[in-house]
């Protein structure tokens, strides 16, 4: 569905090539785009064709599965507001930091 609405050139261009800048974009577009692991992985193999870096698809492929900016209204309702909003921000912060740590752990292997 994206494809359709962006190109890939597009797509690409939204990333600058910066580690934690990517990360950041990465985690943010998961973030909003929440869905469930079968389908991250088709839509990381796709982002990864049309030329985007391994890093900001780690960390979206992790914000997508852990963070839920669209359920958290709900999970504020069952879970609490405190919990959820740290628990939403944890995991952020987390696939930023994953895709950082996978970053440096390519460039030593």
């Amino acid at each position: 569905m994206l494809n359709s609405i962006f190109t890939k050139r597009e797509i690409v261009r939204i990333f600058s090539g910066n580690v934690l800048a990517d990360s950041f974009i990465g985690s943010f577009l998961g973030s909003i785009m929440t869905g469930n692991p079968l389908i991250s992985y088709i839509i990381g193999g796709e982002l990864l064709k049309s030329g985007v870096g391994l890093i900001p698809i780690i960390a979206f492929l992790t914000a997508w599965v852990t963070v839920g900016i669209v359920q958290l209204p709900a999970e504020c309702m069952i879970l609490g507001k405190k919990f959820a909003l740290v628990r939403n921000g944890f995991s952020f912060i987390s696939s930023i930091g994953i895709a950082v740590l996978t970053y440096f752990i390519l460039q030593v292997i």
